[in-house]
């Protein structure tokens, strides 16, 4: 197998992770971001609370 069969075979296992898994790690780190609103964590604890949490 040549260099190069190897590199397009990483490739090809690179971009068939990535569909099945989807991106693991963000572009960008916290502290890049800045501060996340409360009122969007709290939105997300509301849309994600199991049914029987009612309130």
């Amino acid at each position: 197998m040549s260099p190069a069969a190897g590199d397009e075979d990483r490739r090809r296992r690179a971009r068939y992770l990535a569909e099945v898994f989807g991106d693991v790690l963000p572009e960008t780190t916290a502290d890049e971001r800045g501060p996340v609103p409360a009122e969007d964590r709290d939105d997300w604890y509301r849309w994600n609370r199991p049914p029987h949490h009612d309130s």
